[in-house]
């Protein structure tokens, strides 16, 4: 049967034997609707292919049932991931998605923000965000805000994060509990909030077990496939011994798995590794990636929930960071002891 977009309420309640009111509550979920008249309406929805005018019923709200999405690097498996937990919430509650990409510039992440509001979305969720809490807290002034795995002092933000520095101080406590003393870290992008977050986290973890920090085992990674490549031959040409790398995400731990074998050596036979995120794509690297977890389905879920409660003039729960989590898998292993002699 073809889709026929002339089917009004008022014909689906005549063939339920409801009234319309009634299909307008159970449609909208604002009120309860007893079983029988449920599978009368679910029934009459069917045999007619009613679809509801989503657009007439966003413009009798004063809406145009859409939400803006602002992303960072949409090739980006992580960013992916937080898209689709994203988009798959929001269509719960009815809402399209338009996705932007801001490509961690300042300048086109302002005019692509500008530009959703300029398309009168109904929300806004930034996923990570470069722009300081200033340039936040005006353009939140003119559109419902959530800024998801980041933190703005801005009171009209609502901010949804992940605790960084705990995620990180479980990696290398992880490391250290396999006896490893010399652990290398392949640190995120300067001036990044989570990528600082996690460099503190390495060396407050490394204070803890009285361990000097030393800046040596530590190089740039970028976060990406490429930069882990480049930081972990930079760590090897040093000349410092080390056992252990904490990557401070998986994309920068798969190419530092790959700079290991071009220079003969093996996961964890010989360099214990551990990356943080978690992706799915960690399962299936050789070695399996041991990595620090985020909820971050969860989170977007949570992110999309808060968005439309802004605009539905609800206040959204201030919750505590959800918790991260350490997944074991094969790239790490005790030190042995020939290397634990040697430290």
């Amino acid at each position: 049967m073809s889709i026929d977009n002339t089917v009004t309420l008022k014909e689906v309640a005549r063939l339920a034997g409801v009234s319309t009111s009634t299909v307008s509550r159970y449609l909208s979920g604002t009120h309860p609707v007893s079983g029988d008249k449920q599978q009368a309406i679910e029934l009459s929805i069917k045999r007619l292919n009613y679809r509801p005018n989503l657009v007439a019923r966003g413009l009798a709200k004063g809406r145009t049932m859409t939400v803006g999405v602002l992303t960072q690097e949409i090739a980006s498996t992580y960013f992916n991931e937080a898209m689709r937990g994203v988009e798959l919430a929001l269509a719960s509650h009815d809402y399209e998605t338009i996705f932007v990409n801001g490509h961690w510039n300042k300048t086109e992440e302002e005019r692509r923000l500008l530009s959703l509001i300029g398309r009168r979305v109904d929300g806004v969720i930034l996923l990570v965000a470069d722009l300081d809490d200033e340039a936040l807290d005006r353009h939140a002034q003119s559109v419902p805000m959530v800024l998801l795995g980041g933190q703005s002092a801005s009171i009209h933000v609502h901010s949804m994060g992940f605790d960084h520095v705990a995620g990180a101080r479980l990696a290398v406590q992880h490391l250290l509990e396999q006896g490893h003393r010399r652990i290398a870290f392949i640190r995120g992008p300067d001036g990044r909030q989570d990528a600082e977050d996690r460099l503190r986290g390495y060396r407050e973890a490394l204070q803890a077990a009285g361990i000097d920090y030393d800046e040596r085992l530590v190089a740039n990674g970028g976060y990406v496939e490429g930069g882990g490549v480049t930081a972990m031959n930079t760590l090897l040409d040093r000349g410092l011994p080390f056992t252990a790398v904490f990557a401070a995400n998986d994309d920068s731990a798969y190419g530092a798995i790959l700079a290991l074998h071009r220079r003969g050596l093996k996961v964890p036979d010989d360099i214990s590794l551990v990356g943080y995120d978690d992706l799915p794509h960690s399962s299936f690297t050789v070695p399996p990636l041991t990595s620090v977890r985020q909820p971050l389905a969860d989170l977007s879920r949570e992110a999309a929930n808060a968005v439309v409660a802004l605009i539905e003039g609800r206040k959204p729960p201030r919750t505590a960071p959800p918790r991260v989590e350490l997944v074991v898998r094969e790239s790490t292993r005790a030190v042995p002891a020939r290397s634990a002699a040697r430290r």
